[in-house]
């Protein structure tokens, strides 16, 4: 019986608390008496949207990436760079890469060059294979979701690079520059999707003449991050 009578008394308490609100106070009291009724039934019944928490988190986390794409030369012709990466995450914002690539530096000129004068020898091998020894300091400056229409939410993150390294074309090893943009989606909890491109500031010899060049490496790669219930 007494926990029959709760709720009537509820009902007698809001039903005093109305008549008070319409007949024993001026507007400004009722309107006051109306907004809190109505922030309280707000409250019970539902909560208040706020941020959710980060569906894929990245702090203090291992990524090891697989890569392939195109090396855009200067002085040499472009080329397909395939290699990995390893990133250590010490925070959701900020990224310590580190990578090695393979690729090739062939000169179709100087081909085309030697095909017609076959008594003059510009470069002693036009085809050599190269390799590129780099580490990044990532920082991811926006991130956003894309909704699929399945229903699927996935997460992305788009980030700056900047960084230096070696390029090792088997007959010089030229200190390099880098900077540039990517972009990851993920999936999951341990799952990426990325996209880099990178511009590759270096001096290069070609014929006897120093230059100073922009390579660009543009690639595409799949990420697994570690431990896996991130």
């Amino acid at each position: 019986m007494r926990a029959r009578r709760w709720p009537i008394r509820r009902a007698v308490l809001a039903v005093a608390l109305a008549a008070l609100c319409t007949a024993g106070f001026p507007r400004e009291a009722k309107a006051q008496c109306v907004d809190d009724e109505l922030k309280e039934e707000l409250v019970g019944g539902r909560h208040y949207r706020g941020v959710e928490d980060r569906l894929f988190t990245k702090a203090f986390r291992h990524e090891l990436s697989a890569l392939g794409g195109l090396y855009a030369a200067d002085l040499y012709s472009s080329n397909w760079v395939v290699g990995g990466a390893y990133t250590f995450h010490f925070s959701e914002d900020l990224a310590l890469e580190a990578s090695v690539e393979f690729t090739r530096f062939h000169s179709a000129v100087t081909d085309s060059y030697e095909n017609r004068y076959p008594q003059i020898s510009l470069l002693d091998r036009s085809d050599k294979p190269g390799t590129l020894y780099f580490g990044h300091l990532l920082w991811s400056f926006a991130y956003g979701k894309i909704r699929w229409m399945g229903g699927g939410v996935s997460r992305f993150d788009l980030n700056l690079a900047i960084g230096a390294g070696v390029t090792d074309d088997s007959t010089a090893r030229g200190a390099t520059a880098s900077a540039g943009l990517g972009a990851k989606l993920f999936f999951g909890h341990w799952f990426a999707l990325r996209i880099d491109s990178r511009d590759h500031v270096l001096e290069e010899v070609l014929v006897g003449d120093e230059h100073l060049v922009n390579d660009l490496v543009v690639t595409l790669g799949a990420s697994v991050f570690f431990p896996f219930g991130g």
